[in-house]
Formats: C-alpha cells, sequence, structure tokens
C-alpha cells in the first residue's frame, strides 16, 4: 500500500520557520518526482515546490522562492519543506505527493499527474 504522511505543520507567527516532512512507504522514493502543494480555505490547491527524482533538480512557485526549500532522504523514503519567512498568505493544508508520470519536475507540470496525496497538514501563519 502506498502511503504519504505528512506531519510538521503548526502554528507559527509571521518570519518564523517550518520543517514539514513527508513520510512515504510502499514506493521507491527516488523513482519520483515529489510535490509539496497547499491549499488555502476557498481556494484552488497549488503547487509550492518539487524536487526531481535522479537528479534532485527543485523548481518553486515565485511566491516561495528564496523562502522555501524542498529536499528529500530517499533513505529515510521522507521528502521535506523547509519554509522560512512565513507569511500569512503561507497559510493552508500543506500536501504531498508523487508525479507519477515524470521523474523530472516541471513547472507546468498539470496536478492530474499526481497521484498517492498524504491527509495533508496544517500550516497556521499569524500574529
Amino acid at each position: 500500500q502506498v502511503q504519504f504522511v505528512e506531519s510538521g505543520g503548526g502554528l507559527v507567527q509571521p518570519g518564523g520557520s517550518l520543517r514539514l516532512s513527508c513520510a512515504t512507504s510502499g514506493i521507491t522514493l527516488d523513482y519520483y518526482a515529489i510535490g509539496w502543494f497547499r491549499q488555502a480555505p476557498g481556494k484552488e490547491r497549488e503547487g509550492v515546490s518539487c524536487i526531481s527524482a535522479s537528479d534532485g533538480s527543485t523548481n518553486s512557485a515565485d511566491s516561495v522562492k528564496g523562502r522555501f526549500t524542498i529536499s528529500r532522504d530517499n533513505a529515510k523514503n521522507t521528502v521535506y519543506l523547509q519554509m522560512n519567512s512565513l507569511k500569512p498568505e503561507d497559510t493552508g493544508v500543506y500536501y504531498c505527493a508523487a508525479n507519477t508520470l515524470r521523474r523530472l519536475c516541471a513547472r507546468s507540470a498539470p496536478i492530474y499527474e499526481y497521484d498517492y496525496w498524504g491527509q495533508g497538514t496544517q500550516v497556521t501563519v499569524s500574529s
């Protein structure tokens, strides 16, 4: 059974930091591009950051570029999202998922290419 489990969310003040973890099982992690997504109430789910299989190249949304860093530890079957300089607009439920159609990240990759969504972890940025 393939399972992704997100953790590490919480309440943080603006300017603070969080590190999210995506623990995976049932897949060989480095065979897939892995993406982090977020969804705020009343808004569509959006891509945040992606890390490619094999070469580890990354791609991030302009809104988080320079603030968020995605990484993976294949030995631990875990993908991380380090979030710094958090803003209130970063608030939302954060999900990880695997792109089952490609190994390399592409900013234009549609969300339907992703599968094995986790349950999400809530991130709230508020004073």
